[in-house]
């Protein structure tokens, strides 16, 4: 297979997954199931899907804010409009094709700012490691504060499993861990040696961040970054009767299973609603309503995503034109 063959598969393949998953979840829908979801879309209470949004908006706009705190050790202070306008050009161009958004990130800040793109390009690298870095830790609470849903999900028993669940996954798994990477470490398996070479380099990352000269504000933005992803959810779940009770543990496992599934396809299409569906489900809340909040969740994230990402793409070159204007 050449790479350009190669290369175009890997583009369609994720949007062909998500129109297919999307069809699928439709066709198992009856006309009662159909008028059930549409119901709950028209009666959700679309203030908390707003205030949401502005939750998402202050991400992005501390996301911007902590990529200066990498930028300014290198001897660069972009204009802040001009970072805010590359991470949503990002973010939009993440929904057409995987991890192209990086790269316009990085090309659109050396083209308006002047900062070298293997440069810029570095430091969003770094910025992603302490993105992994946070949804690990995000998926090891999850499994903690769940611990009894998920092996009673897991090995149909009741409370006293969660208590060997939470053995195994925090003193059994750990040591597995160490002494896989002891062996790994040692073989010269080249699939093995990307392994290690990526866990190398989240280390290596996390050692850089850990000794940058503002490494406290960045670790702040990091964790109000991901708070306000997770109180993105939180506060949707009050717009539906069905899902207002639930608590902040369920929510953050949904949440989880949500951030995982857009690994899958492009933003999350297709896969997103479906899999945090089935995860509430386990809430015992009713699937059609859970299938109503999936479909609630990315469909207003994805329009927050086009339309401030088309904005950033529209008005860059403008303000940067009007600032280059004003300066001379």
């Amino acid at each position: 297979m050449s790479k350009k063959i190669k290369k175009t598969v890997l583009l369609i393949l994720p949007i062909a997954l998500g129109v297919f998953l999307i069809w699928y979840s439709l066709s198992k829908l009856s006309p009662q199931d159909v008028e059930s979801i549409t119901n709950s879309f028209k009666t959700a209470n679309y203030w908390w899907v707003a205030l949401s949004l502005l939750f998402g908006v202050l991400s992005h706009l501390s996301r911007a804010y902590r990529w200066h705190f990498m930028l300014e050790p290198m001897g660069y202070k972009p204009r802040y409009a001009n970072s805010v306008m590359a991470v949503l050009i990002a973010y939009l161009l993440n929904l057409l094709i995987p991890r192209s958004g990086e790269v316009a990130r990085a090309a659109s800040i050396k083209k308006y700012e002047k900062i070298p793109f293997e440069k810029a390009f570095g430091t969003i690298v770094a910025e992603r490691v302490a993105d992994v870095i946070m949804l690990f830790g995000i998926i090891a609470i999850a499994f903690f504060l769940q611990s009894e849903l998920i092996s009673g999900y897991l090995f149909k028993d009741d409370g006293e499993s969660s208590i060997y669940t939470k053995v195994i996954m925090f003193g059994v798994l750990p040591i597995i861990g160490f002494f896989t990477y002891r062996y790994f470490k040692k073989s010269t398996n080249p699939y093995i040696a990307k392994i290690i070479s990526f866990i190398k380099g989240l280390l290596e990352g996390l050692t850089s961040i850990l000794t940058m000269r503002r490494k406290w504000e960045f670790i702040f933005h990091t964790f109000f970054i991901w708070v306000m992803y997770i109180l993105m959810m939180y506060v949707v779940t009050f717009s539906l009767p069905e899902t207002s009770n639930l608590s902040l543990g369920a929510v953050v496992v949904c949440f989880v299973v949500g951030a995982l599934s857009m690994a899958l396809t492009n933003g999350g299409l297709g896969t997103y609603p479906v899999f945090v569906a089935s995860a509430l489900v386990l809430y015992k809340i009713d699937n059609n309503a859970a299938l109503a909040f999936g479909w609630i969740m990315w469909t207003a994230q994805t329009i927050m995503v086009i339309l401030f990402g088309s904005l950033s793409l529209v008005l860059l070159p403008f303000y940067n034109k009007f600032i280059g204007n004003k300066i001379s």
